[in-house]
């Protein structure tokens, strides 16, 4: 999938997959904040109409950074639950062939419907046909809908495509806010089933204070500036995903039991941290690294501990039961001594 960063990365004869001209495209336009199982089925239909199109005919997602509400609410308290690279590898994930982030500024805001379908989904992308949930708004004042988008399609010989909301089991709409919710309450495992996926936050492994490591559970700890929603306080089973920097595997996946939170045992409660804990491994240098986090279930609060030794058999019981979670071996215990420094 091409990533086109702005209006001047679009080339002015996008290639269709395997070379051929572009014939136009269909197109759809959103933040697709999680790329929930609505947003997929959105994506999914852009792919089959510009399919049923024809040989050229490109899949094109338009979506925006930063989120328009930070844009119009400076102040607002807004965290992306996925960060952009993320966000755009689940979009690929649906088979698109392209897709344009706009830099999202007040500016740009301050175009009519009209204009915006005009100037960027027909002029600049060739659209043919615009696919959008029933719920869109665009332009001006967010004053553009799915009426005024059927007014602009029918004049200029666009087909335009209004998906119906997506629901799930139970009747309630599949969106962002709901992911949001169950990400607030800590469960992981329903947003996970929103998302169509594990929920990711994503950072840099930065030098902690090597406490896990003395104890013979090392740790890989991000930095504070994590990208994505992070859940609440507490101990959960996920996966640590490496990125491919600095030698590692591309997407290698390692089951970890991942702490959220403060160490109160040890009365340092001053800063919030994320901490993951690979099952085993005891030879991991990972600092430095872009990593990511994917959360599977939660399995209890965070608690104190009177003593050390409650804490290391609450800590063994939270590798065992990780191990249950991931469906992975239990492993043995890892020697303070094995840790690499």
């Amino acid at each position: 999938m091409e990533i086109w960063y702005g209006a001047e990365q679009v080339p002015e004869s996008p290639r269709a997959p395997g070379g051929a001209a572009s014939a136009g495209s269909a197109v759809t336009v959103g933040v697709f904040d999680g790329v929930h199982r609505g947003h997929q089925r959105i994506l999914a239909r852009v792919v089959e109409r510009a399919r049923a199109l024809g040989p050229g005919c490109l899949a094109v997602a338009v979506t925006f950074d930063p989120h328009p509400l930070t844009v119009h609410r400076p102040g607002i308290d807004l965290t992306m639950i996925s960060s952009l690279p993320d966000r755009l590898e689940a979009m690929a994930a649906t088979g698109l062939d392209a897709v344009l982030v706009i830099p999202y500024t007040l500016g740009f805001a301050d175009q009519s419907p009209e204009g915006f379908v005009r100037d960027w989904l027909e002029g600049l992308l060739g659209a043919r046909a615009v696919v959008v949930g029933d719920d869109a708004r665009f332009g001006r004042d967010n004053s553009g809908d799915a009426d005024s988008l059927r007014a602009v399609g029918a004049a200029d010989g666009v087909e335009i495509e209004i998906v119906p909301e997506v629901l799930a089991p139970g009747g309630r709409r599949w969106s962002s806010t709901w992911a949001r919710e169950c990400l607030a309450a800590g469960d992981v495992r329903q947003a996970a089933e929103i998302l169509g996926r594990p929920h990711r936050v994503r950072g840099l492994v930065i030098h902690g204070l090597r406490r896990g490591r003395e104890l013979g559970f090392p740790t890989a700890n991000l930095d504070a500036a994590t990208a994505g929603v992070v859940p609440p306080d507490g101990v959960y089973a996920g996966w640590l995903v490496r990125g491919g920097r600095g030698g590692a595997p591309e997407g290698e996946r390692l089951p970890a039991a991942i702490s959220i939170g403060t160490n109160p045992t040890f009365d340092d409660v001053s800063a919030r941290a994320i901490e993951a804990h690979v099952l085993g491994r005891a030879d991991l240098d990972l600092y430095g690294e872009d990593v990511a986090v994917d959360f599977v279930t939660h399995l209890r609060p965070m608690l104190a501990f009177d003593s050390l030794e409650p804490l290391l058999e609450r800590m063994r019981q939270d590798v065992i039961e990780t191990a249950g979670a991931l469906g992975v071996p239990v492993p043995g215990p890892v020697r303070p001594q094995d840790v690499t420094a």
